[in-house]
């Protein structure tokens, strides 16, 4: 041990000796153990965001909603236009297709019909904008949507399409701060709702919100599909009150109604129809199967759109793993780099050393004393550029995150990876130098000028 201990310490003097040259042969290894860090910091991320979307989508889900068709507002009220409209025409996304969905297609296990409106929700003199949107039980077990407190719809609430209401946390935490809002009631539009239970908060990001359509949760009042057909607006139905708020176009045997009042929805009873499937290797074919139903129902109008949002997050984490392997490769080149570094200033300190090698083989220190003490300098650099690469590797994720808006997360895996590679890189690069060391001849060494 005593003779370990003087090799160290001799490496570490020899270390010390030549702080700048040490210094430089580290910064291969200090960018590459940082880069490596800070890469799979944003791969760790990355694989974050999108297992949260996953979960937001829901497990097995396909999304269907409507297309906002221009072709079926009529420019004029015409024969021809009526003809056209009779050949064409589709009754919309409506709660009789999320019924024969359920009824029919064998692989579906849940189906979630919606239906949503802006409103303004009013409480004790404090209002806020919000939606308003009908759903169904099978929405909140779809979205693992849970309660902080209250209870789901009941089946009588449900069918007789009582003025009842779950809230957000958001709307809880603007319109009822300091009270239990369960059994208490608020005004949404025109109508009152009873508070029976609050939404657990959501985190939702702006970027999921557009790229998947998903509702901000924690902003919306939820209340049983019936209720806001019977007591706020059914867009199936045409009756005098909503007559005057659009347009009525005669198609021979019926009439079409397009209301004005949301064009988006146009002559949609819902505003979307989520069907969760049984098993996720039957997404794709039900979903097919989804799209051709609808299309027989709707007289070959295809004014919808199938989406399978767990796909299209499965093939984006199949791109961003791909993208952060070629990263992660990329970094480690760096430590390569770093390697071959080491090895050249070793094999010039090598030469630079040759009169000290032949004094210590003179004075009885072993060829495996001489591996030994090179081999330790080039393992301190190693080590050394390691350590300090862990914190600037640290210290770029923070960075990354705070300014380019990149969500990071360091794993402790990243770090030992790096290290024990930084570490390897050290004596793999550096035996080669220590070896060449040991095999000077002492007589010829003490005689080296």
């Amino acid at each position: 041990m005593e003779r370990y201990s003087q090799i160290f310490n001799m490496a570490l003097e020899a270390v010390f000796a030549n702080k700048v040259r040490s210094m430089l042969t580290a910064l291969g290894i200090i960018f590459g153990v940082a880069a490596v860090i800070s890469m799979m910091a944003i791969g760790k991320g990355a694989q974050k965001e999108i297992l949260d979307q996953m979960k937001l989508v829901g497990v097995n889900n396909i999304i269907i909603s409507p297309i906002s068709t221009k072709e079926k507002k009529s420019e004029s009220n015409t024969e021809s236009a009526g003809k056209q409209l009779k050949e064409k025409f589709s009754p919309g996304l409506s709660l009789k297709d999320a019924e024969a969905l359920l009824n029919v297609i064998p692989t579906v296990a849940k189906v979630s019909p919606e239906v949503s409106y802006d409103v303004q929700v009013v409480k004790d003199g404090k209002s806020m904008s919000t939606r308003l949107t009908g759903v169904s039980n099978h929405f909140f077990k779809i979205f693992s949507l849970t309660l902080e407190k209250g209870a789901y719809f009941s089946n009588l609430e449900q069918v007789d399409g009582k003025p009842v209401c779950i809230i957000g946390s958001g709307i809880k935490a603007r319109l009822f701060p300091q009270i239990d809002p369960v059994g208490r009631k608020v005004k949404c539009g025109n109508i009152w709702l009873t508070v029976i239970g609050v939404i657990q908060n959501v985190a939702v990001s702006e970027k999921s919100s557009e790229s998947l359509g998903i509702n901000d949760y924690n902003s919306v009042v939820f209340t049983p599909l019936r209720t806001v057909f019977v007591r706020f607006k059914d867009r199936s139905v045409v009756n005098k009150s909503n007559l005057g708020e659009g347009e009525a176009f005669y198609g021979g045997d019926y009439v079409v109604f397009n209301s004005e009042g949301n064009k988006e929805a146009g002559f949609n009873q819902l505003d979307k129809i989520t069907v969760q499937v049984k098993e996720s290797t039957q997404l794709n074919a039900t979903a097919e199967v989804i799209r051709r139903m609808l299309t027989r129902k709707h007289s070959g109008v295809e004014d919808f759109d199938v989406k399978v949002p767990e796909l299209l997050l499965k093939q984006e984490q199949r791109t961003k793993d791909i993208f952060n392997i070629v990263l992660g490769a990329i970094a480690s080149i760096s430590l390569l780099v770093g390697g071959i570094g080491i090895m050249n200033i070793m094999l010039a300190s090598v030469m630079e050393r040759i009169r000290e090698i032949g004094v210590r083989m003179a004075i009885g220190a072993r060829k495996r004393d001489i591996v030994l003490q090179f081999l330790t300098e080039a393992t301190l650099i190693s080590v050394t550029g390691g350590l300090i690469g862990i914190l600037l590797g640290i210290i770029l994720s923070k960075m990354i995150m705070r300014f380019a808006d990149i969500l990071t997360i360091i794993s402790m895996f990243s770090v030992l990876v790096s290290f024990g590679v930084s570490v390897a890189v050290g004596v793999v690069f550096g035996f080669m130098p220590a070896k060449k060391a040991s095999q000077q001849d002492p007589v010829t060494s003490l005689r080296y000028e």
